[in-house]
């Protein structure tokens, strides 16, 4: 064997399996119930069983314990520090949508937590009367007109689209914790905001549960739908109207609505940058933005 036939293959050519494979996979997701956006269903829901269990077996335990044994105060500033961080990029998105306004709103969370925040553990800006927003690029390319793509259930991370998807990859360049350093405080950081956010939903799992007969299909169609609702700011088009644009920009976005969306219950929406009910199977989507640990 030659030493050029030991080298990986080119990435063009890994692209066009994965390519090959996903589409043998739409294949076996045909018939008169398939969901035209989910053309892989056979091999998401797969992962989204995969995903359940890794959660049932680590992760749930875990913030479980987090839950019961680190006093409440602490959680608190935890969760108001890695807010603090997604207030950046949701200061670009918010400037990349053309919200001006909210842009300046989000920089200016950041300044005062920061400074007056002790780091952003301590929420001033809230109780000021400064807003939180939750954008992503995700949202900024539906906005910009770009199409949701199939649905996807991504290892570990769980529901998402192939435009959400590139959407969190773009997010993680711009969260200030991906360069946090030394190495060992960025990976140790990140493991605490897993588990910090997966806390919170401990509280969901069963609702979920209960919710509905086909989880799975619970959550995709829940998770279509909350991001459609926020790429329109909570005025989605009416699908009887106009079926077609139900993923896409709107015609006439309001670059500053009125009224801020209806806020989804407690206990059933997903933490800091989360959209719905989280499944079990996917406790790390978007509390990480990008997906993209950097463990080295």
């Amino acid at each position: 064997m030659t030493a050029s036939a030991c080298k990986p293959w080119p990435r063009r050519a890994a692209l066009a399996c994965a390519a090959s494979a996903l589409m043998l996979l739409a294949g076996c997701a045909t018939g008169p119930t398939a969901n035209p956006k989910d053309p892989i269903e056979p091999f998401n829901r797969e992962i989204s069983r995969i995903n359940e269990d890794f959660d049932k077996g680590v992760l749930k335990p875990v913030a479980q314990l987090y839950a019961d044994y680190i006093p409440s105060p602490v959680q608190t500033a935890v969760d108001n520090f890695f807010s603090n961080v997604s207030d950046v990029y949701s200061a670009v998105n918010n400037l990349l949508q053309g919200k001006p306004s909210r842009a300046a709103e989000d920089t200016m969370r950041v300044a005062i937590n920061t400074v007056l925040g002790i780091g952003g553990l301590i929420d001033i800006a809230t109780p000021g009367g400064l807003p939180k927003y939750k954008e992503d690029f995700g949202q900024t390319l539906g906005v910009w007109g770009v199409p949701a793509g199939p649905y996807l259930v991504l290892p570990l991370f769980g529901p998402s689209t192939v435009r959400d998807t590139v959407g969190m990859l773009v997010d993680r360049q711009i969260d200030p914790s991906a360069y946090f350093y030394p190495v060992s405080l960025r990976n140790s950081l990140v493991g605490v905001r897993i588990v910090a956010g997966r806390a919170q939903l401990l509280g969901a799992t069963n609702l979920l549960e209960q919710a509905a007969l086909d989880k799975y299909a619970f959550m995709r169609d829940a998770y279509l739908q909350r991001r459609e609702y926020l790429i329109y700011d909570g005025n989605p088009p009416s699908r009887e109207n106009d079926e077609s644009e139900s993923d896409g920009a709107p015609q006439q976005p309001s670059q500053e609505p009125s009224q801020q969306p209806a806020a989804p219950a407690e206990g059933t929406t997903q933490p800091e940058g989360q959209n719905l009910p989280v499944p079990p199977g996917s406790p790390m989507q978007r509390f990480v933005p990008g997906g993209g640990l950097r463990i080295r």
